[in-house]
């Protein structure tokens, strides 16, 4: 290994992609050990690892907030983002994949595709970013590399590119028989390095099919690889590098290799992929953002660029307020002056660090295609750009999640309820997919978040990190609601005139139901109206109008969704016409339409993956069916079932305890989110759920 760090080429940014408990932390943490960054071996369950150094995870066991580290494998320099695999941190996934140019997907052995699997997978589907595969846990009982390589076929639908071959089975797996280059590595009991040596012979007849089918796979996809397929029958060791990279920065195939992280083996040979076959920034798209006038523009991973970064996530620490920054083009250097031009202010950058999770190491410099922390930031959050002054650019942010469940919280002392609100507000910063607000009926204040966990855990850091006692109210659900049937030619005039400039706004609106699909976010507004008589800019206000009637529907105040507005007809007037009235003039027709159309309540519904012993599958069925769930399917494999249902979420608040119950402690369960369903008729009035 050379320890020197080459320019941009030599630059891997990926990311740790997984369902809970596949083993990304612990391939992480053997990352950093065989690189030299850490001299000891990071465990999970003894909580010991760098990247999950929060109390909280170290607790859990489970990682609960993205962790960047930086190490140099063979003269690379990789900067690599341990992402959560709890489905409550899904906005933790989808922040860092934003910014990342490759990802490892990490899978069990025995469990292959799982359902948070899946859900990171199609997030890094969404993002364009290429991937390879690690198969872990090969020393499990029950292990099989082939049915975890048909899962991933079956489920997630890449082209698998297996290049590695098993030596061992379960608690036997030594080594593996690298397919491109035909030999063998194995592993001695400590796992420190592997000894190269030749393909076994049990293995050689095995080898080479599976290198045929590797060969066969690739030239089908890649025609350099086909010219030497063709003329040869065989390809070198070098096409196949080649091709398999080109293969992956397209998403053509995936690279799979396997091992077990836990025993150290297999590590060398995934860092080696992860330099032939991920891209550097070079090999990226250059990043499109938006300028103050009309037009658009791209900047590339060139230093000598304007400069260009992306805040993906701000913590506050000892040292200070930490933001985390992808720099897209430029430079910056410690004391540089930026634009924010989201908060339209100008930041200086105070200290640029190299971050080593809850560690830092000071840099004079950072440069285009980088990711860094910076300190001196006050006005920037998780999404704000940051540029050159002298060339502004808007950068495209990540996505924001809708909170799902809400629970509401009040300080028990008086002296604390200003602390409360701060802590809030840290809280909220720290992790954007939070939401506080206040009940405008009862007064309190709710907290919304992803899932039950997710809410737990921000109580939680609420009580060690804050050090504030607080009283939390039972978990309720974000209930929406829907149109059934629609309503035609609902007239609404806002008229105001009492002396000096008036308002005066006509608008006629059609209310249809359509599904959130065809969409895109549940909403769609359209304008019919001929003759110039609502003007294009007042059209454009009746949808904003329209969109702020979407907050609170008829039935109970919960936001709508699933409905298309036509604008027919309307009128001005030539002095009081306005934007502002004919924005108010659609939020309150829409609503008056609203109360004329037949309303359906919503709730969130999950999709369910249960895991338990044989003899406890009737008394879960029974349990899920009792909690209004439907099963869409049941594997039984080496003595286990492994049931997957559709289940409101307010049926699955408290299920981790119950079923414990039931399976005497060996069922487990994880979800997914799965969108929203009918609440059954008669509507059950929306309460704590419990």
């Amino acid at each position: 290994m050379r320890n020197t760090v080459n320019p941009l080429a030599a630059l891997r940014n990926l990311g740790i992609l997984a369902h809970v408990d596949a083993g990304k932390t612990t391939v992480t943490e053997r990352i950093l050990f065989a690189t030299g960054t850490t001299h000891k071996r990071g465990d999970v369950h003894h909580g010991t690892t760098v990247t999950d150094f929060d109390p909280l995870e170290r607790e859990r066991g489970i990682t609960i907030s993205s962790a960047a580290v930086s190490c140099v494998w063979d003269g690379h320099r990789l900067n690599l983002i341990d992402t959560p695999g709890h489905v409550d941190f899904v906005d933790e996934v989808e922040r860092s994949l934003r910014v990342l140019d490759g990802a490892v997907a990490v899978f069990d052995a025995v469990a292959g595709v799982e359902p948070q699997s899946e859900s990171v997978w199609r997030q890094a589907d969404r993002h364009g970013v290429p991937r390879i595969a690690f198969v872990n846990k090969m020393d499990r009982v029950g292990a099989d590399l082939d049915a975890a390589v048909a899962s991933v076929r079956e489920r997630l639908h890449p082209v698998p590119l297996v290049v590695q071959l098993p030596i061992g089975a379960e608690s036997g797996f030594r080594g593996v028989v690298d397919l491109v280059r035909m030999r063998g590595l194995l592993w001695d009991d400590g796992g420190d390095g592997s000894d190269v040596v030749p393909v076994p012979g049990s293995l050689r007849e095995e080898a080479v099919r599976r290198r045929r089918v590797l060969e066969e796979a690739v030239a089908e996809r890649h025609p350099v690889a086909l010219e030497e397929y063709c003329e040869l029958e065989t390809l070198s060791p070098a096409t196949l590098v080649t091709a398999l990279r080109d293969l992956t920065r397209t998403g053509d195939g995936v690279v799979v290799l396997c091992g077990s992280a836990y025993r150290n083996r297999g590590i060398e040979p995934l860092l080696d992929a992860v330099v032939a076959y991920l891209p550097s920034p070079l090999d990226v798209p250059a990043v499109y953002g938006t300028q103050d006038g009309p037009e658009g523009q791209e900047r590339t991973a060139d230093p000598a660029a304007p400069f260009a970064a992306l805040a993906f996530k701000v913590n506050a620490t000892a040292t200070g307020r930490l933001t985390y920054l992808r720099v897209y083009s430029g430079s910056i250097e410690k004391g540089d002056t930026v634009w924010n031009p989201t908060a339209r202010c100008t930041e200086r950058i105070g200290r640029i660090l190299r971050v080593q999770a809850d560690r830092q190491v000071p840099l004079e410099r950072a440069l285009a295609g980088d990711i860094v922390a910076v300190v001196g930031l006050k006005s920037a959050h998780a999404g704000s750009t940051l540029c050159d002054p002298r060339a502004p650019i808007v950068l495209e942010p990540p996505g924001a999640a809708e909170p799902v469940v809400s629970v509401a919280v009040e300080a028990r002392t008086r002296t604390d309820v200003d602390r409360l609100a701060s802590a809030l507000a840290r809280l909220t910063e720290e992790d954007p997919s939070l939401v506080v607000r206040t009940d405008a009926e009862t007064g309190q204040t709710v907290l919304s978040g992803m899932g039950e966990l997710h809410l737990e855990v921000a109580v939680e850091k609420l009580r060690q990190a804050h050090r504030i006692d607080v009283n939390e109210g039972q978990p309720r659900v974000a209930f929406r609601e829907t149109v059934v049937r629609g309503v035609s030619g609902v007239l609404h005039r806002h008229v105001k005139q009492d002396g000096g400039a008036g308002q005066f706004a006509h608008v006629v609106l059609d209310v249809e139901p359509v599904a959130p699909g065809d969409s895109g976010n549940g909403f769609a507004f359209r304008s019919v109206v001929v003759g110039g008589r609502v003007p294009q800019e007042y059209v454009r206000a009746v949808e904003a109008g329209c969109r702020d009637a979407l907050t609170e529907g008829p039935l109970g105040g919960h936001p709508v969704t699933g409905l298309r507005v036509t604008l027919t007809d309307g009128a001005t007037h030539p002095k009081d016409s306005s934007e502002m009235a004919f924005r108010t003039a659609g939020r309150l027709g829409l609503r008056e339409a609203l109360r004329a159309c037949a309303m359906r309540l919503l709730e969130p519904v999950v999709e369910a993956t249960v895991t338990v012993p044989e003899d406890a599958v009737g008394g879960v069925l029974a349990d899920l069916a009792a909690r209004r769930g439907r099963v869409s399917d049941h594997v039984t494999r080496a003595g286990t079932t492994v049931i997957t249902a559709t289940v409101p979420l307010a049926e699955v608040f408290g299920y981790a305890t119950r079923l414990r119950s039931r399976t005497r402690g060996r069922g487990i369960f994880t979800t997914r989110p799965a969108g929203y369903a009918p609440v059954p008729s008669p509507a059950p009035a929306p309460s704590p759920a419990g």
